[in-house]
């Protein structure tokens, strides 16, 4: 008997319904693998019917067709004298699971059902199906007589069993079996599974690829044995981007490892595994034996193949590899980009039209799809054809071949910059500059006769015209004129999406493509249906912060030069009139009363630490407390929680985006609360002035705390002085004394303290960049009708 197998895992990337093309890609990965030399090959979860398929799930067509696609694989002969899974959705005894499904030389071996279900983060598995809580149970299956017919068998084992091949043994968890804290592969280990699988549909956040591969080496490292995770990859019709990453482990170490990022549907990743370095490895653990000498039986289903050969002695064991994980900035130019290649390839449009201001955010739009290009480029001069079949479909020309990035993004992409009289020289050169070094078709339009227009309609009727803030005109006046840009905006760029490639004599339309970022939509900075209302928007789940970066990234990758003007220029709507000189009035950071890197904080505290207004302070003032004191840190609190209150009804709307950020505010499926708040949140600002009200009196500002020699000199004057009743100021105050949070309770005299900062109010430092600038803010937010809240 051999002791060496050759498994592979399988990267693909599947739609929801589309079971002709599932099928086709789930056959080519068996027979990639099977070509390469595999005996066993797994899948992805769900593989069959497409992860996405949401509610779907509970129509029956769904899982009628997943069984016709499972007969079809089965009856294949490239299936033949291998073992394979794959997996599907199975209703059993009218309660529907999410399975794999292992069969060998047409032959069903096993049905495993999911047994935790995920239902954090854009997960809402429980909403379709049921964990299976049977442990180490399984029960008989009636098969479906098109699966018997060709079969013959009736029923097959359904539930939480293993496969016993004759020279090893494979047991399964899926997906989010592996980060549950009980996972199964510690029990199907100490009962001797040498290999467990798991088909995954994990996605993609930014910083985040590196927890995946850190579990499966640290359940193969802890256990001992092989872990085989085979993971969706690309967009299958939802927001999310499965990242792909299926890999292979072996007792903590990495074998292999499938690309995180590629336009390929299909990736097969082989390892050679030496099953007597798994049985030395675990017999060395010595609690390991003893825990497994009195482990429980699994059930297992014995399947007569030997997975390995009697001459594999000459056959090299795959060793460990180092797999460099991809920056946050690698992450945003590969993974939008890919999800937009999807998009784009299977909603039959013929690309993108995009209003390009200038600005970072739709700069950043513009060069993911420029990333985009790239990739097609590279995946067509590395021979993959569906690639080339696929963009000669979008360009209606089937002899095109693309060989240059700048010239495939001028036929795919329109970008057009909407300038109005409020728009400034530098903003339309940058943006023009910009098209020039992408290669994409460039545009430029006046905004000014639309406005007019409308503005005159609204004249007609009431015999008013409203006027700016600058001219004199009052908050709601402002504010309107502003929205009108925005709004027309918006509606211009749906008429030259539809009608651009009619100019330019080729079928079909363009995708408007939106720029509004994932801090913006947290704090409402956009107007309702304005250009950040598109068909997508492939930055709408990433930070601000992250897109200048990313930005800076971009420049010296793809030989933008003009990126760093644009990353420098102050960030703006331009929607209010230029000063006399020709310069900005108007600044994004000033609008909302805080700056970008305050609104990433206070949406991570929101989300991912879920604060709400009074736990979000208590946790700034300690983080802020060497710039801001409690009631500046309390006034910037309850300024972000107006703003999010009354705006939060621009989420319901919010243009469909790429999932990359865990402090997403989307509505529609990551971020479930209401649309309809009480502003001003009586109840838990009172909290936080109750807490300022014991902590404002004991603040020491930073400037006029002692250093650390001046405590110093204090205490070694106090220590000779002989007089008991004189003590050292840090004595003081009930022996209580704390500089941890900024509160000094005697180390100054607060009245000596304030006398300083009076005589010199410039040596106060700011040495993190919360600045002063937005902190007095309450009562100059307005609600929709101007007043203020």
């Amino acid at each position: 008997m051999g002791r060496k197998i050759t498994v592979a895992v399988s990267t693909l990337n599947q739609w929801a319904l589309d079971f002709e093309g599932n099928l086709a890609r789930i056959l080519q990965s068996i027979l990639e693998a099977k070509d390469m030399g595999a005996s066993y090959r797994t899948g992805p979860e769900l593989e069959v019917s497409g992860y996405s398929c949401e509610d779907h799930f509970r129509e029956p067509d769904t899982y009628l067709h997943s069984w016709e696609v499972l007969l079809e694989i089965m009856m294949s002969p490239i299936c033949e004298n291998m073992l394979v899974d794959v997996g599907m959705p199975v209703m059993h005894r009218n309660v529907a699971y999410n399975c794999r499904a292992a069969f060998f030389n047409r032959q069903l071996l096993l049905i495993r059902p999911k047994m935790a279900m995920c239902d954090d983060g854009n997960y809402r598995e429980s909403r379709w199906f049921t964990a299976w809580t049977k442990s180490m149970q399984t029960e008989e299956f009636l098969l479906p007589r098109m699966i018997s017919q060709h079969t013959g068998q009736q029923t097959v084992p359904f539930g939480d069993a293993v496969i016993a091949t004759r020279d090893t043994c494979l047991g399964y968890e899926i997906c989010e079996e592996l980060w549950n804290v009980r996972s199964k592969h510690i029990e199907m280990s100490l009962a001797g599974v040498e290999v467990i699988v798991n088909g995954s549909g994990s996605y993609m956040e930014l910083r985040k690829a590196h927890i995946t591969s850190d579990l499966i080496r640290n359940a193969s490292f802890k256990a001992g044995g092989a872990y085989l995770f085979s993971n969706l990859r690309g967009c299958d019709g939802q927001r999310v981007y499965f990242n792909g990453c299926s890999a292979i482990a072996l007792n903590g170490e990495l074998l292999a490892r499938g690309q995180q990022f590629a336009l390929q549907d299909v990736e097969v990743t082989l390892a050679t595994i030496d099953l007597e370095e798994i049985r030395a490895y675990r017999v060395s653990l010595r609690s390991r034996c003893t825990a497994a000498a009195s482990a429980v039986n699994y059930p297992r289903i014995h399947c007569d193949f030997e997975m390995s050969t009697h001459s594999d002695i000459f056959k090299t064991s795959t060793p460990p590899l180092h797999w460099p994980s991809h920056t946050p900035e690698e992450e945003i130019a590969l993974g939008p980009a890919c999800w937009l290649w999807d998009y784009l390839r299977r909603s039959g449009q013929g690309g993108f039209f995009l209003p390009l201001s200038g600005g970072i955010d739709s700069s950043s739009s513009a060069t993911i799809v420029h990333s985009m290009c790239r990739q097609i480029v590279q995946a067509v001069q590395l021979g993959d054809a569906q690639v080339l079949h696929d963009i000669r479909k979008i360009l209606a020309d089937t002899e095109y071949t693309p060989d240059n990035a700048a010239t495939l993004c001028n036929r795919l992409l329109v970008t057009c910059y909407m300038g109005s009289v409020n728009s400034s020289k530098e903003t339309r050169r940058r943006a023009a500059q910009l098209a020039n070094q992408l290669g994409s078709y460039h545009i430029e339009i006046s905004i000014d006769l639309a406005v007019n227009a409308l503005l005159g309609i609204f004249n007609a009727v009431t015999g008013l015209t409203p006027r700016f803030r600058t001219q004199g005109g009052c908050a709601r006046q402002n504010l309107a004129l502003q929205n009108i840009q925005s709004r027309l905006r918006m509606v211009l760029a749906y008429i030259f999406a539809q009608l651009m490639l009619w100019v330019r004599n080729r079928p079909g339309g363009l995708l408007v493509l939106g720029s509004a970022n994932v801090d913006e939509s947290l704090r409402g900075y956009l107007t309702k249906y304005d250009c950040s209302s598109a068909d997508i928007n492939p930055i709408g789940g990433i930070s601000k912060t992250d897109l200048r970066r990313f930005l800076i990234y971009a420049k010296e990758k793809y030989n933008l030069p003009v990126l760093e003007s644009i990353i420098e220029a102050p960030p703006t709507a331009e929607l209010e009139p230029l000063q006399e000189n020709g310069e900005l009035q108007q600044t994004d950071e000033q609008d909302m009363g805080m700056t970008y890197d305050e609104l990433s904080e206070y949406g991570r505290l929101r989300k991912q630490s879920f604060c709400g207004p009074y736990s979000m302070f208590c946790r700034l003032v300690a983080t802020w407390k060497g710039d801001l004191s409690p009631k500046e840190v309390a006034d910037k609190v309850k300024h972000f929680f107006r703003c999010y209150a009354i705006n939060r009804h621009k989420m319901t709307v919010l243009t469909p985006s790429v999932h990359a950020e865990s402090y997403s505010p989307d509505d529609n499926r990551f971020d479930h609360r209401p649309f309809l708040y009480r502003p001003n949140w009586s109840w838990q600002f009172k909290a936080i002035d109750d807490e300022v009200d014991k902590l404002q009196p004991i603040y020491t500002p930073s400037s006029m705390r002692p250093s650390s020699e001046d405590l110093l000199l204090s205490t070694q004057r106090s220590s000779r002085l002989d007089d008991s009743k004189h003590s050292s100021p840090l004595s003081s105050a009930s022996g209580s004394a704390s500089l941890d949070v900024g509160i000094s309770t005697a180390a100054v005299p607060l009245a000596a303290a304030a006398a300083a900062a009076a005589a010199a109010p410039g040596l106060a430092k700011k040495p993190s960049g919360y600045s002063k600038v937005h902190v007095n803010v309450l009562g100059k937010i307005k609600d929709r009708t101007g007043i203020p809240v």
